[in-house]
């Protein structure tokens, strides 16, 4: 090696240091988890498993914030407009990789604003009914659909959301008019399906099971191509008239652009070893998540093939934010 080379490679080594210093301390103080969606949904919870691991993990509180709106697009700004100290992280869900297409002017650049750190998960959908209903499977709501267009309702997480756009995409494949009833999250969407006040919901495994297993309201159909073992006798859409059809939800974890790489690599370890926990794992992938820990650089691919995906059904079926 020459002593320039040499003398490069200290300055290089010298500059890294406070960084790696940085990451060491870290978290030398409250951490904020933003979740972008109200408290009671899928990503209020895996916000909350999450931090409650990470804060006996690494000694420092890990504290849950909801702010939600626009299909998660207010916290994500919040969390793209904080400082790249360490100390502030977006939980988000799948509509981050359709909010790109669907929200015009968003006051963020997804992929340039934000550094992702770890993929948590993914998890079929479920389309469940109020107990009330008739509709003992998803065939049969295609029949009354049929019957007489736009006379079947279903209740989604929002405008735009992964689910709308599932039922719009599976609606055109179909050839069935369904009418969309868009909520402000997954806690506001089950409340109604729960107390009968929409007669379809679609939304997570992870969101519906509880009130599936309560015998609130029945599963018709999964949006995965294979039977899900946390909703028995639930049929992927597959096998109930929709061939080829498949959609899964996801959680992720960003930071704010500019973060320091040993903090976001050190927060996708603690993420990674968190889910390893069994009571972690239990409470997640019981609920219907298959558990991921995935690191940055998969997320980024993975976000990217999303944006693709659902920019595409966006433009194709003309929705706008509030449809």
């Amino acid at each position: 090696m020459s002593i320039s080379t040499l003398r490069r490679t200290i300055a290089l080594a010298a500059l890294a240091l406070p960084f790696v210093a940085a990451a060491q301390a870290w978290p030398a103080r409250p951490v904020r988890m933003v979740a972008v969606f109200p408290p009671g949904g899928s990503v209020d919870q895996v916000a909350r498993v999450l931090s409650q691991q990470l804060s006996t993990q690494l000694g420092q509180q890990f504290v849950v914030d909801n702010k939600g709106g626009a299909s998660g697009s207010i916290g994500t700004a919040e969390v793209a407009r904080s400082a790249p100290d360490g100390y502030t992280f977006a939980v988000v869900f799948d509509t981050h990789a359709v909010n790109p297409a669907l929200i015009p002017n968003l006051s963020f650049n997804t992929t340039k604003d934000l550094a992702s750190v770890a993929l948590i998960g993914t998890s079929p959908m479920a389309i469940v009914a109020h107990a009330a209903q008739p509709y003992r499977d998803f065939r049969e709501v295609i029949a009354a659909a049929k019957a007489k267009p736009g006379s079947v309702a279903y209740g989604s997480i929002g405008s735009g959301s992964l689910g709308h756009l599932a039922m719009a995409q599976l609606g055109n494949q179909l050839g069935i008019e369904l009418t969309h009833v868009p909520y402000r999250g997954g806690g506001p969407l089950m409340n109604d399906a729960v107390a009968g006040q929409v007669p379809l919901a679609i939304g997570t495994v992870f969101l519906v099971s509880p009130h599936v297993k309560s015998g609130k309201v029945k599963a018709l159909a999964v949006t995965s191509a294979k039977p899900d073992a946390s909703l028995p006798g639930a049929a992927p859409l597959v096998e109930q008239g929709a061939p080829g059809f498949e959609a899964l939800a996801w959680w992720g974890v960003f930071a704010p652009a500019g973060t320091p790489q040993p903090i976001v690599r050190r927060m996708h370890e603690e993420i990674a070893k968190a889910l390893k926990v069994p009571a972690v794992a239990e409470r997640l992938g019981g609920q219907g998540m298959d558990v991921v820990g995935a690191g940055p650089e998969e997320l980024d691919r993975f976000v990217q093939r999303e944006i693709e995906r659902w920019g595409k059904v966006v433009r194709d079926n003309k929705i706008k934010a509030g449809d």
